[in-house]
């Protein structure tokens, strides 16, 4: 299995080397060169399989030779041993014809744990074998900084700095980046927006002289390896609800477009998926690149459903790769309008690709709101914002023939203060994260200024 970029202009990688390199040379991100198909057999095999076990058919031919047979189920076994729920990824009926995937029984309460505890234990393993260390670092809009920093922290092979925007992220959010007290791990705050963080981790990749004097390597959505692990609860909803060969259509809140992404590449593999709805907030670039073709950057408006506050959907050029006959050369042309004007056009020939898989709608601030009411009202149910966002879109994509499969993409404790004023209940950490208020901080501040920040990870190192 070889690894692309979707920009044409780096060499084809194997797994080990793709996950930790993460963004290519030539800015572009991983895809692998040709995706999987499962057949009848492969697919009915998944049936009544463990998590673990499923998770393992999924990803193992993704792998290649980086990993025994051995290994892996190894790493598997480790990265999801302290879910809080053994069925990782249970799903719980909200009306008829619509399911809930809970995404946020991992140990930071969101999706990110899927993937971000993977990870931790494939890079460890990788680098303990190659005798290695590197520094990761990261963007993040609120989960996934906690989750790389969950995932890593004390390890001995790994450096890990998060960056994230001051001000712009849940308290909770905040402090499980900032409690950590492994010397390992650092939580740096932006002065700026989510999007600033990510311009500058996409520039300090750019820049090959840091890139290499630190090591750098990325586990933001960016990883392809992040992905991966993500596609493997597509196919444990289709196992759940059937016996993987019943259509289902799946909702996704996503600001970066990696989650839904994952979805596709499950589709790809052969999962029966009707719709991939993309659910947004008001920040709602990707429902409006979907339904006009003009992806065009506006400002960033905080929201209630803070990890969706984005402008730059980084994943959304792996999308447009395949969307484009996988035209490296269109895609460099377009993301050089994007970072030249703030904006490119879909080709239509790309939208009608896009159109066949994809379906897009928003929820403003009060229809957020009054989803989370409406979801306790007739559940009993305390949702976060953003699958409060995923929730109400899904309502409007209903078809009842197909089940429609909502995500989950966080607890309800991570954004309190929402839950709270939508329902009245504020919703309890769990036991093992009952002290977070309590506990110290620890985090450095840092200006909007790439410079500011490579200084800051340079000193930051084997600290």
């Amino acid at each position: 299995m070889k690894y692309v970029s979707t920009r044409g202009q780096s060499p084809a990688l194997n797994f080990e080397d793709t996950m930790l390199t993460g963004l290519a040379p030539d800015g572009g991100l991983y895809v692998p060169e040709s995706v999987p198909v499962f057949d009848a057999e492969q697919i009915a095999k998944l049936h009544g399989d463990d998590y673990e076990s499923l998770a393992f058919k999924v990803m193992r031919p993704f792998t290649g030779d980086t990993f025994t047979d051995a290994e892996f189920e190894e790493i598997i076994a480790r990265a999801y041993q302290n879910f809080g729920h053994i069925a990782r990824a249970p799903l719980k009926q909200m009306d008829r014809g619509l399911w809930l995937m809970e995404l946020f029984h991992g140990p930071t309460l969101a999706f990110k744990d899927f993937a971000m505890q993977l990870i931790g234990q494939m890079f460890q393993t990788v680098l303990e074998r190659r005798g290695e260390r590197i520094t990761i670092v990261g963007a993040t809009s609120g989960d996934t900084g906690s989750a790389a920093i969950e995932a890593f922290r004390g390890l001995e092979n790994v450096d890990v700095c998060i960056l994230y925007p001051h001000g712009r992220v849940s308290e909770v959010q905040r402090r499980q980046m900032t409690t950590p007290s492994e010397a390992n791990v650092h939580a740096l705050a932006v002065e700026g927006t989510f999007d600033d963080c990510q311009r500058h981790l996409k520039d300090m990749f750019a820049d090959d002289a840091f890139r290499t004097d630190v090591r750098l390597a990325a586990v933001n959505s960016i990883n392809w390896a992040r992905v991966l692990a993500q596609v493997v609860y597509y196919w444990w909803a289709s196992a759940a609800l059937g016996d993987g060969t019943r259509k289902l259509s799946f909702t996704v809140p996503t600001g970066n477009f990696g989650d839904i992404y994952a979805g596709f590449i499950a589709k790809r593999m052969g999962l029966d998926v009707d719709r991939l709805v993309v659910a947004t907030n008001q920040n709602d670039i990707l429902r409006r690149a979907l339904t006009t073709g003009a992806y065009e950057v506006g400002e960033v408006a905080p929201s209630i459903s803070p990890s969706m506050d984005i402008q730059v959907s980084s994943n959304f050029e792996r999308l447009l790769f395949d969307a484009l006959g996988r035209d490296g050369d269109v895609v460099q042309s377009l993301m050089n309008d994007l970072k030249t004007n703030g904006a490119f056009h879909i080709p239509e020939n790309a939208r009608a690709y896009l159109a066949q898989h994809f379906d897009a709608d928003m929820a403003s601030e009060d229809e957020t709101r009054d989803q989370i009411t409406q979801t306790f009202e007739d559940t009993g149910e305390l949702v976060c914002p953003h699958t409060a966002v995923g929730l109400d879109v899904a309502a409007t994509h209903l078809d009842i023939a197909t089940p429609m499969v909502a995500l989950a993409t966080a607890h309800p404790a991570k954004f309190p203060d929402a839950v709270e004023a939508a329902t009245g209940i504020r919703p309890p950490l769990p036991k093992h994260m009952a002290d977070l208020y309590d506990r110290s901080e620890r985090v450095t501040q840092v200006d909007n200024d790439l410079a500011a920040i490579q200084k800051i990870i340079r000193g930051k190192r084997a600290k």
